[in-house]
């Protein structure tokens, strides 16, 4: 008898056994599949692949498979994975496509995946590529293909914004290009930004997205939202009221979230808070580099256009605390908190707030 499949979902049970769900009535029936014959990954014509940073969306690489066999006929789904390892222990997903065997990734995807597999920048290395099928919504019976190996040379795609400071509340006042403090993003939420230090009596503020330029420009018109102006508009009103008498003087921490144009201006208790003699960056990306406080508010410290190289940077104090942290580029410092990664060469703006050990440090080239 033959029946008409509108649909199917295929489970797997026992590792062999799928279940056919038609759509004609509540009836079911059991299949067997074969253990399946993985896919077979071809070679590549070339060995080495220079990744252009201009011509991101140009195609770098098409990765052709004979299909995987599971002995039945059913739609099968491909996962592109990538590993700096031939294990594939710590592999990433570059693409997925079902029902075909061939697939085109970009530039950009493939120095994105080369990047998720852990390969640094501007560096020639290895990297592992395969095919892994599997059966259904939560590809069931995966079985991996053979893996080619391919030499490549990412760049590195700086994913972050940056904002500053400018505002009779703050170090530069209404000067937008005068070593305006920059705030400092959250490291695990790259839209929320904080900044905690001294704020001047009766001032107002504004956000820049580029010291130097007043546009794109960031305040708020009604003391609770974010408004902003990219450019042409109208510009929004102040930093933290919109308008009106400017804040007392003392310490604040502000936060402003640019996904959901939101932000918060709190009281913080700066009391029995003292600064280090002295700040130091070391590590093995540099040279001692001795930061600045700022005179405006010593808690805030910086140092400008200063070169780092792959490698690590510390935080250390007059006293020998080392503040670090795992995490590249922004984070919160801890004393003993580990070394803060420099993942990629370039000239550097950092700064650091000892009230709350969060840092920024922002590459300048990227």
């Amino acid at each position: 008898m033959i029946q008409n499949i509108k649909r199917f979902s295929a489970i797997a049970i026992l590792g062999l056994v799928l279940s056919v769900f038609h759509s004609c009535d509540d009836s079911s029936e059991k299949f067997t599949i074969n253990a399946p014959t993985a896919p077979v990954l071809q070679e590549l014509n070339f060995a080495k692949l220079e990744l252009d940073a201009v011509n991101t969306n140009n195609p770098a690489v098409t990765l052709n498979w004979a299909e995987a066999d599971y002995g039945q006929q059913a739609s099968i789904n491909y996962s592109i994975e990538f590993s700096k390892t031939e294990d594939f222990a710590e592999a990433t997903t570059a693409s997925t496509v079902t029902g075909k065997t061939s697939v085109t990734l970009s530039v950009n995807e493939v120095n994105t995946a080369a990047g998720n597999a852990g390969l640094n920048p501007f560096n020639w290395e290895n990297v592992f590529i395969r095919v892994k099928a599997g059966l259904g919504t939560q590809g069931g019976e995966k079985i991996a293909s053979n893996a080619v190996m391919l030499e490549v040379y990412p760049y590195f795609n700086y994913v972050f914004n940056d904002f500053y400071l400018v505002g009779d509340a703050t170090a530069p006042g209404w000067n937008n290009n005068n070593n305006n403090p920059a705030l400092f993003r959250d490291p695990n939420d790259a839209n929320t930004y904080y900044y905690t230090g001294f704020w001047a009596d009766n001032g107002h503020f504004k956000v820049l997205s580029t010291t130097g330029e007043w546009q794109p420009q960031y305040g708020t018109d009604d003391g609770s939202t974010v408004g902003a102006n990219l450019g042409g508009g109208t510009d929004p009103e102040r930093f933290p009221y919109g308008g009106g008498n400017g804040i007392p003087a003392g310490f604040y921490t502000f936060k402003i979230n640019f996904a959901s144009n939101t932000f918060s201006f709190e009281s913080f208790d700066a009391n029995g808070k003292n600064s280090p003699a002295s700040l130091t960056v070391k590590g093995t990306s540099t040279a001692d580099i001795a930061l600045t406080a700022l005179a405006f508010d010593g808690h805030i410290w910086y140092a400008k256009d200063v070169k780092l190289t792959p490698g690590n940077v510390e935080f250390v104090t007059d006293s020998g605390t080392k503040w670090g942290s795992s995490s590249s580029f922004s984070g919160v410092a801890t004393d003993g908190g580990g070394s803060i990664p420099v993942v990629v060469e370039d000239n550097y703006d950092i700064w650091f707030n000892d009230l709350t050990g969060r840092y920024i440090l922002i590459p300048l080239n990227l």
